[in-house]
Formats: C-alpha cells, sequence, structure tokens
C-alpha cells in the first residue's frame, strides 16, 4: 500500500511541475492546495530537497521548485525514497532480501512466487511512470482555476 508521505510526496510534485519556470512555492501554499497538512509536508519537502528533486529558496519570495523536469522524475525514485523497497515482503526485495522465517522451502514458497510477479509488475509501472505523465493524466485544462490561482507575482 502506498504510504500518505508517499502519496503527498508525489501530490506536491505533480503540483510543483505545474508551477515550473514560476516563483517558488511556499510551503503554506503547497499544503493549502493539495490538503497537506503544512509540519507533515515541510518533513517531506526536505526529504525531497535532500534527495535531490527540489530546490528550496528563503525569505520573503522563499519556497519550492523542482530540481530536475518533472519527465525525469519516475515514481519509482519517490516510492522508495518515502516509502523504502517496492516489495511488499522481504523474500522478493531486490535491496532489502532476507528470508522470512516461518517460511520452509523458499524455492518453492507460492507465496513468494507471487509477490515477485507482483514486484516486478510494480516497479516496471513506477520506473515507467514519470511526474510528467501524472500530469497527463489528470488532463489539465489550460484554464485550470488551481493553476490559476498558483500565480504569485
Amino acid at each position: 500500500m502506498l504510504s500518505k508521505k508517499a502519496k503527498y510526496a508525489i501530490k506536491a510534485l505533480i503540483l510543483l511541475a505545474k508551477n515550473l519556470n514560476k516563483a517558488p512555492l511556499p510551503v503554506s501554499k503547497i499544503s493549502e492546495f493539495e490538503k497537506i497538512p503544512k509540519k507533515y509536508l515541510e518533513v517531506i519537502l526536505l526529504d525531497l530537497r535532500n534527495a535531490g528533486f527540489l530546490f528550496s529558496k528563503k525569505g520573503v519570495d522563499g519556497g519550492y521548485v523542482l530540481s530536475k523536469l518533472p519527465e525525469e522524475i519516475p515514481l519509482v525514485n519517490i516510492v522508495r525514497l518515502m516509502d523504502g523497497p517496492i516489495a511488499r515482503v522481504s523474500c522478493a526485495s531486490a535491496y532489502h532480501y532476507h528470508n522470512c522465517e516461518e517460511c520452509i522451502d523458499e524455492a518453492t514458497c507460492s507465496i513468494r512466487k507471487v509477490y515477485l510477479k507482483i514486484r516486478e509488475e510494480e516497479l516496471k509501472i513506477l520506473s515507467t511512470t514519470y511526474i510528467s505523465d501524472m500530469i497527463n493524466y489528470e488532463q489539465i485544462a489550460d484554464h485550470n482555476p488551481i493553476i490559476a490561482d498558483l500565480k504569485i507575482s
């Protein structure tokens, strides 16, 4: 299951991508438009900044902007950053593997086999879906009132 932290991170990145080449968005604006608790959002944005997805500017005109283009940010990177391993069971994880204590024979374990398939498909989708795709999925109209309200300058 996608955590709220990962979902909020993706929503914030989508909003910042919609605001590309405009003035930085303050945390308060992102929080307001995406209905994300401000204190929680501050932690998420700091994680995203530390991972190189965002730039931050301090001061009156401060806020956040993307440090990469939306088509350069795959969801897999955001989900891993916020939630850790993609696999839902540790024995199916590529980077955080460890065997299950209760498993009698991993080679014949049907649970592991199913979850390896799930991980593979989820990884394929998350690795080929970018923030730019998420914006396209929303089918934004040119005169979207939310985006119009974001104009800070």
